[in-house]
C-alpha cells in the first residue's frame, strides 16, 4: 500500500481522480515535493498520537483499534421463553439447547460453606442409595422430583406452607438452563415443612431400617436432612420479599443510606415472636419503666396480619433495606431456623446471634467474633443482649469490623451464580451415590419455566413477576466453581 492510499484508508475522503498517487509531469515536481513532505509529517504525528493514546486510554484509539483488529466474540445463547398461558393444552418446548460447551477457563473456587455436602451425604457414602431407600422418603415428602436427560418431572404428594414447593422447584428448573445437559439423571423426595423429619435415633442400632434421603432446607446435630437453598432465593410473593439477586443489591444500596456510626445505638429485631419459646424469652427484654436492655423489638405478627392492606401500601413497611438503621440486629430462631438470618447477616450491622440449633447450607462456615457476636440461649438472654450492645459502643470500630465482614461475606459468598453452582454440585454429588436408573414415574407431570409461570402465575399475579424476574436468561459458558475436598 503506498502512501496516498494509507491516507485514504485512514481518513475516507481520497477522491477519485486526484493526481497524488499518478504518473506527474517535471512541472508538478516542486508541488509534490512539498506535498509529500507534508503527508510523511502528517503520518508520523498521527502514529505518534496513537502510540500515546494506547498510554492514556484515548477513547478514540480504543474505537480504531477495535476497527483494525477486532477480538473473537462469543456468541451468547438465550432461551426462548414465549408461552401463551391462554392455551390450556400447555407443554414444554422441544427446541432448548441440549448441551452448551463450555470454555476451558480455569473456574473459580467454591466458597467453604459447600465442603459440607460431603457431610450432609455421609450417611449413605459407603452402601449407596436404592429404590427402597428412597420410596421410604415418600412419607415426609411434599413432591418427588426426577430429572432424565436434563428434563425434570414432579410427583406432588401434599401442598406446602405457601408457595414453597413452586419457587423449590422453580429454582431447579432455572439450574437446569444455567447448565443445560450437564445436570445428571436423578430421583429424589423433597420436604418443604420447617420442622426436620429424619431423626438420627430412629435408624440407629441393630434393628436399625435404612436412612431415607430427604432434601429440606435444614438440618442439625441430631438429623440427617440434606440440606438444600430455601425458596426464597428465588422470592417470597406472600409478603413481596423479591428475588435474592434483586434483594441482594437493594441490601447492598440501603446499608449506604446510614454510616454505621450515625446508626442507632440499640439492637433490632422484627418478627413473629409465637413461633418459639426462645423469641418469647425475647418479649422480655422490652423496654420498660423499670429496666433498658438496649434492646428494640418491633413484634410482626405474620399469623394474623393484613398482609392485602400490606400490599396495597405496597409493602412499604416490610422493604428489608429500610430496615439497616441499627448498629446491632438480633437473629433467633423460630421453630426451626429463619430465612432471615441472610437478610440480618448483609444489614453491615453487627448480627447478635442467639446461637441457633439448626444449620442452613452456608451457615456452618460463619465464624464468631468475626461475622457474629454469639448470644447462649438462656434465662439470661436480656443481659447478654445488654453487655453485647454496650461492648460495641464502647468499641465501636471492632463492632462495625464485625459487621462489616459479615455483610461481605454474604455479598461475595452468597451470591446466586454460587447458590445454583451449591445445587449442582449437591445434586451431581447425590447422583453418584444412587444404585438404580431414575425413571419417570407415571403420576409425575414435566414441568418447565414456560408450564410453571402459567399454571402458578395466573393464580396470584406476583408470582409470575418473581418467576420472571428470577428466570435464567442464558446458559452459563463457564464450568462450575470448584468444590472443596471433604
Amino acid at each position: 500500500m503506498d502512501m496516498g492510499t494509507c491516507f485514504h484508508s485512514v481518513f475516507g475522503f481520497w477522491s477519485q481522480g486526484a493526481p497524488l498517487c499518478g504518473h506527474f509531469s517535471m512541472s508538478y515536481g516542486k508541488r509534490w515535493a512539498s506535498i509529500t513532505i507534508f503527508i510523511f509529517v502528517f503520518v508520523i504525528s498521527f502514529v505518534y498520537w496513537i502510540d500515546k493514546s494506547a498510554l492514556t486510554g484515548n477513547y478514540f484509539f480504543r474505537t480504531f483499534a477495535t476497527t483494525i483488529s477486532p477480538k473473537k466474540s462469543s456468541v451468547q445463547v438465550e432461551f426462548p421463553f414465549k408461552f401463551n398461558c391462554s392455551n390450556l393444552n400447555l407443554t414444554c418446548p422441544t427446541n432448548y439447547p441440549v448441551t452448551i460447551e463450555k470454555e476451558g477457563s480455569s473456574p473459580v473456587a467454591c466458597p467453604e460453606y459447600m465442603r459440607w455436602i460431603h457431610e450432609d451425604l455421609r450417611p449413605w457414602k459407603s452402601a449407596g442409595i436404592t429404590r427402597d431407600m428412597v420410596e421410604s422418603g415418600r412419607v415426609y415428602a411434599n413432591f418427588r422430583l426426577v430429572i432424565v436427560k436434563g428434563k425434570a418431572y414432579v410427583e406432588k404428594y401434599k401442598g406446602s406452607y405457601q408457595t414453597r414447593d413452586v419457587f423449590t422447584i422453580w429454582g431447579i428448573l432455572q439450574l437446569l438452563r444455567l447448565y443445560p445437559g450437564k445436570v445428571p439423571d436423578l430421583e429424589l423426595m423433597f420436604w418443604c415443612g420447617d420442622e426436620t423429619v429424619i431423626k438420627k435415633r430412629d435408624h440407629q442400632g441393630p434393628k436399625a431400617t435404612s436412612v431415607p434421603p430427604v432434601f429440606h432446607y435444614c438440618n442439625d446435630d441430631e438429623t440427617l436432612d440434606i440440606v438444600f437453598p430455601d425458596w426464597s432465593f428465588w422470592g417470597w410473593p406472600e409478603i413481596d420479599i423479591k428475588p435474592w439477586r434483586t434483594t441482594l443489591e437493594a441490601l447492598k444500596e440501603g446499608n449506604k443510606r446510614i454510616e454505621w456510626k450515625d446508626r442507632k445505638p440499640y439492637a433490632f429485631w422484627k418478627g413473629n415472636p409465637y413461633m418459639s419459646r426462645t423469641r418469647m424469652e425475647l418479649m422480655k427484654c422490652r423496654i420498660s419503666d423499670k429496666q433498658d436492655w438496649n434492646v428494640h423489638l418491633y413484634i410482626q405478627f405474620i399469623c394474623i396480619q393484613d398482609w392485602g392492606k400490606e400490599s396495597k401500601q405496597g409493602f412499604k413497611n416490610s422493604k428489608l433495606e429500610d430496615q439497616c438503621t441499627h448498629r446491632y440486629k438480633i437473629y433467633i430462631e423460630g421453630s426451626t431456623w429463619s430465612v432471615s438470618e441472610k437478610y440480618i447477616l448483609a444489614c453491615n450491622s453487627m448480627t447478635l446471634l442467639l446461637m441457633p440449633q439448626y444449620h442452613e447450607f452456608f451457615t456452618r462456615s460463619l465464624v464468631p467474633m468475626q461475622h457474629y457476636w454469639p448470644i447462649k440461649v438462656t434465662d439470661n438472654i436480656c443481659r447478654d443482649l445488654k453487655l453485647a450492645v454496650e461492648w460495641g459502643n464502647n468499641h465501636t470500630d471492632k463492632a462495625q469490623a464485625i459487621g462489616e465482614a459479615a455483610s461481605k461475606f454474604i455479598q461475595e459468598n452468597l451470591k446466586m451464580d454460587f447458590i445454583y453452582d451449591y445445587i449442582f454440585h449437591l445434586l451431581s454429588e447425590y447422583s453418584k451415590l444412587l444404585k438404580f436408573e431414575p425413571t419417570i414415574p407415571l403420576g409425575a407431570l414435566e414441568v418447565c419455566s414456560e408450564t410453571m409461570a402459567c399454571l402458578e402465575g395466573n393464580k396470584f399475579w406476583r408470582i409470575k413477576n418473581f418467576m420472571v424476574e428470577s428466570m435464567v436468561k442464558s446458559p452459563r459458558d463457564t464450568l462450575p466453581c470448584t468444590m472443596p475436598p471433604p
